[in-house]
């Protein structure tokens, strides 16, 4: 291979890391340095760029752990360009969308019909995409009620037929395009919505989400109603109605060790310290147990582990993203802990604080002081194994020491790379167009969910240069056939 091919793979392969770091942390909201113009901005011109030159790495995103803004975007500039693509890269995509759109949230899915509606998408491949998604929901009833402009926007878009008569699929096409028609439905949810305009009882029937705007309009009090509402609400509408179902001193009871890590973390950040302090044991307890159910199998397998953790000032994010880099840092700690082997883990919160559950964003970012410290040998006099920095990058307190310090140490110090390292930071940063980076050597992976650590350390390997497009591109084949796979055995 000539030098012109050996740089246009690394061009190639740094744009898709680019790209899928972009794809993992961006969702077009404002951040802490950059505002949400200048966010779409920078996701407009990354989508159009990797769709236009990179299809098939486009196409295959689907199976990675990017969020459902990102995935969501994919999917339309995919169905929006199809005459762009082959026939058998249209075949493959067909099956990423259908695989992907499985795992989205209903809301996610009916916004993203509604999109397709206005763009003007109706060709024959999208119709039955969107067909076959509406054929699989569990119950199409619930989500005519819960979600009736989405649904009936994808059904006059796909021109589905609701026949007459007494089936389901007849009482839902009643129900959204002839209101009043029917005297009842034999659809519990559907007559729940019909009682519930005249009839108080019928208003907790429905999803809370439904019934919130039935009881407003009752003047029902909020104590009743939530009291009411409680056994058909999800978990997470449960905690956010808590604090406002407090009866007297007791606090109703919530099983947070079956909610998943990062969202854990953002709810116990979001407690006053002192209800933090009084509730320890339960809010570690349900941490570590959240950690241990997302470390899986790799649980205790990575060694010694050193983490230096951001709760600077930045880490609180901004309003529309409120403390959610500190809620990275924060369930990345317990996973790390998780993950590292028994009594081989050492946290270094840059602020200095020992106790994670007590963390605020406050003060600089003085990650070069922290990464020293990371890398003193542990316990026995033993260097770490890994070492996992987990921040938005801005160092600051002096700025740019850490860059320093991991370029000494990676070329004099440790160039037989005993130590890994690897950066994951959970903000994208828009004018770069990527998630910024400590040094050149050290691998960084876009991160937004602690849970998905594991596989983006995998990722990161990428970034330090020694690999290129080639094996790039069969990692990704390798996760686009197990995405596949996974979601046709479940068919």
């Amino acid at each position: 291979m000539n030098t012109s091919e050996t740089l246009a793979d690394l061009v190639a392969a740094e744009d898709v890391l680019l790209f899928v770091n972009a794809a993992i942390t961006a969702t077009g909201q404002r951040e802490f340095r950059s505002d949400a113009v200048g966010q779409q901005l920078s996701l407009d011109f990354l989508h159009a760029y990797v769709r236009v030159n990179y299809r098939r790495v486009y196409a295959s995103s689907l199976a990675l752990d990017i969020n459902d803004h990102n995935a969501v975007r994919i999917v339309l500039g995919l169905l929006e360009t199809a005459g762009e693509a082959s026939a058998e890269e249209r075949r493959t995509e067909g099956r990423l969308i259908a695989a992907r759109l499985a795992l989205l949230p209903p809301q996610r899915v009916y916004r993203l019909f509604g999109e397709v509606r206005r763009a003007g998408i109706n060709n024959r491949r999208t119709r039955a995409i969107m067909r076959d998604w509406l054929a699989a929901r569990p119950d199409l009833g619930h989500d005519a009620v819960k979600y009736r402009g989405g649904v009936k926007t994808a059904a006059r878009h796909i021109h589905l037929r609701c026949p007459e008569g007494a089936q389901p699929l007849a009482e839902v096409g009643a129900f959204l395009f002839r209101p009043g028609r029917l005297p009842r439905y034999e659809h519990r949810l559907l007559d729940a919505w019909r009682r519930a305009h005249y009839e108080q009882g019928a208003v907790a029937e429905l999803p809370f989400t439904v019934a919130e705007g039935f009881a407003a309009r009752h003047g029902m009090k909020r104590e009743v109603f939530l009291k009411r509402a409680a056994p058909r609400m999800t978990r997470l509408e449960r905690l956010r109605t808590q604090e406002q179902r407090v009866v007297g001193d007791r606090r109703p009871e919530i099983d947070l060790t079956v909610m998943p890590l990062t969202r854990l973390a953002l709810y116990v950040l979001s407690l006053p310290f002192d209800q933090r302090a009084a509730r320890r044991t339960e809010l570690t307890g349900a941490l570590r147990t959240a950690a241990r159910r997302a470390a899986g199998g790799h649980a205790g397998s990575w060694g010694r582990v050193h983490a230096v953790l951001d709760d600077s000032f930045s880490s609180s994010g901004s309003g529309q993203k409120r403390r959610r880099p500190l809620a990275v840092a924060l369930a990345g700690h317990h996973l790390l802990e998780a993950l590292a082997a028994p009594g081989a883990y050492r946290a270094l919160w840059t602020s200095g604080r020992g106790d994670a559950l007590l963390v605020r964003p406050w003060g600089p970012t003085p990650l070069g002081m922290r990464v020293l410290d990371a890398l003193e040998p542990g316990p026995g006099g033993l260097a770490p194994e890994r070492l996992v920095i987990v921040s938005d990058g801005w160092d600051n307190a002096p700025a740019g020491l850490a860059g320093e310090v991991l370029r000494v140490w990676r070329r004099r110090l440790d160039p037989g790379r005993r130590t890994a390292v690897v950066h994951v930071n959970p903000v994208y940063d828009a004018d770069g167009f990527d998630v910024r980076r400590l040094a050149a050597g050290v691998p960084t992976a876009g991160i937004r969910d602690a849970e998905d650590l594991p596989a983006l350390v995998e990722i990161a390997r990428f970034a330090e240069g020694r690999t290129g497009a080639a094996e790039l591109h069969a990692y990704l084949d390798r996760r686009v056939a197990l995405f596949l796979g996974e979601k046709e055995t479940v068919s």
